[in-house]
């Protein structure tokens, strides 16, 4: 590996060697697709970029030669289509493997892609459409979300619709039209300061906010593909995530190809960990990343029968981490999870890194590559153990840390106010320096006059041998405000009754403060989850709150 991310990437290690510091110089004229993408592809064409398969045994292998040529002949198609620089091209790809060059050709571009989950309905598409006025929709054939885009009354609007993996009438087939386009393609002009990615964030009480990130976005996931998932450049990486979410940008392209390494890409229709045991075997994946709860799930499929002595590093990010599913991966492989922390908005803005002792179930350190602070209500420094919120510098800017919320001016002031990035998520450090992560400001539980954190009734709740998976949330009591709630999935050998929820109520008064015990329990046969695994804490909250006002 020539490390070209070097050129760009300064860094300074303590006698540990532990990384202390890193500073990025992004040219104004840096471009990811040309300057990481295309660099490589013409300085060492073979190198693998990509291996994707799905469940019915397709494989394709993609080197960076392959990814230069294909997104070039995108970029001719799509350019005869009328696309350019500055438009809003909407991708719901699920995993296709068109996904990787489609984005790269639009950065080419100057074009601006919007990944967007498979399970839009029609009314979501057509609040996307018109609030980003978004020229062009490429859509997979494998799932209904095409039926979606034809039942919303803005796909009208749109100046084309392209779609991968098959035909479909009034759509354009993306695969057969793009190979009659040349290979060859001229470099478009981009500043560093232009929109390069958009995203649609969730949202639990509004509609969503557009995060849009300029063209030093890319480098900033450098210090996360190197000291966080520890990407091998002659290895294989694999984060588990749907390209509709901000994980894959994470975890899935910018990371991996600017460590030059190969990203693995599985497109199932329904989460088996057996199968990812599997692929990993199989493929002989060195680095991995995954949510948590999967982590769970493996353990519980049992992972004795299978062979990954591959594995050299494995993060988990999206939610907190359970010191339980630590220790009993720890105990069965060996290997340490590594947890982290940002957002959609970010980088990885705390991380337990490279050559670092994880705590288990804390975040990490603040990553060496910003100032990050916990903050009481006045913007005062936190003290140690006092919750607050977490806050990046954004003075002077640095790349990860998105540009703006897209037509919404006092969002964006009021998210990045005062020279810092407000991330809207609660936290406490410890006496070493750890951050422990508490919740999003409506995650966190106020009872009684308490403040508690779902995540540290989850752990307490998770250690019961009864329970598989639980979701804590709050749910409205006259006398209390709120009271806790944990929704709990079962282990096979175990049947819902009073019996067991006054077992697992007297286990947590037991084994932490009284006050945070789940006064409501709720058995399910499973929890509301993404695509990604991530469990989805605000649907089983909307239903409740929904109840009870």
């Amino acid at each position: 590996m020539r490390n070209i991310n070097l050129r760009y990437v300064k860094e300074t290690y303590d006698e540990n060697g532990l990384l202390t510091h890193m500073d990025i110089d992004c040219p104004d004229s840096f471009n990811f697709a040309y300057d990481i993408v295309d660099d490589i592809a013409i300085n060492d064409p073979d190198r693998k970029a990509m291996i994707w398969t799905d469940d019915f045994g397709n494989e394709k292998v993609f080197t960076f030669a392959d990814i230069k040529r294909l997104s070039d002949k995108t970029c001719n198609y799509f350019a005869s289509k009328g696309i350019k620089k500055g438009d809003f091209v909407l991708l719901v790809l699920k995993d296709s493997y068109q996904f990787w060059y489609i984005i790269t050709a639009l950065h080419k571009m100057g074009a601006i892609p919007v990944p967007a989950t498979f399970m839009l309905k029609p009314h979501d598409i057509d609040y996307r459409i018109k609030a980003a006025g978004i020229k062009a929709a490429v859509v997979t054939v494998l799932t209904d979300i095409a039926d979606s885009f034809d039942a919303a009354e803005s796909s009208k609007d749109l100046a084309c619709k392209f779609i991968v993996g098959g035909r479909r009438e009034g759509w354009s087939d993306f695969d057969s039209e793009m190979e009659g386009y040349p290979d060859v393609w001229e470099r478009v002009p981009t500043h560093k300061t232009d929109k390069f990615l958009m995203y649609f964030t969730s949202g639990t009480s509004d509609n969503p906010k557009m995060a849009v990130h300029d063209q030093t976005y890319p480098l900033g996931h450098t210090l996360l593909g190197k000291h966080w998932h520890q990407v091998d450049p002659d290895g294989i990486h694999w984060t588990v995530a749907d390209t509709g979410w901000a994980k894959t940008a994470w975890g899935r392209i910018y990371s991996v190809w600017i460590m030059e390494g190969c990203t693995f890409v599985y497109e199932f229709d329904r989460f088996d960990p057996h199968k990812i045991l599997g692929m990993i075997e199989k493929h002989r994946i060195t680095t991995f990343c995954c949510p948590p709860t999967m982590f769970r799930l493996y353990l519980h499929a049992g992972v004795e029968g299978y062979d990954l002595s591959s594995l050299k590093n494995c993060c988990i990010a999206g939610e907190a981490l359970n010191p339980d599913t630590y220790n009993k991966w720890y105990e069965a492989t060996g290997l340490k999870l590594m947890e982290a922390f940002g957002q959609t908005e970010s980088s990885v803005i705390v991380g337990t890194l490279r050559g670092m002792t994880p705590k288990p179930g804390s975040m990490g350190k603040p990553s060496p590559q910003y100032r990050v602070e916990i903050v009481d209500e006045d913007g005062e420094p936190c003290a140690v153990g006092e919750e607050g919120e977490i806050v990046v510098s954004i003075e002077p800017r640095v790349p990860g840390i998105f540009k703006e919320y897209y037509k919404d001016p006092e969002k964006t002031a009021f998210t990045l106010r005062d020279g810092w990035h407000h991330t809207g998520d609660v936290a406490w450090k410890d006496e070493d320096g750890y951050y422990w992560y508490s919740g999003r400001n409506d995650d966190i539980i106020k009872s009684s006059g308490y403040r508690i954190s779902p995540f540290e009734v989850e752990s307490c709740v998770l250690e019961h041998p009864a329970v598989l998976e639980c979701a804590v949330t709050s749910v409205p009591d006259p006398v209390r405000g709120n009271v806790v709630k944990a929704t709990i999935v079962l282990r096979d050998n175990f049947k819902p009754s009073e019996e067991l929820k006054k077992e697992i109520q007297d286990y947590v008064k037991h084994n932490t403060a009284p006050y945070k015990y789940p006064r409501v329990i709720d058995f399910v046969s499973e929890l509301p989850k993404s695509i990604s695994g991530k469990i989805k804490r605000v649907d089983i909250r909307r239903k409740d709150h929904g109840k009870h006002v």
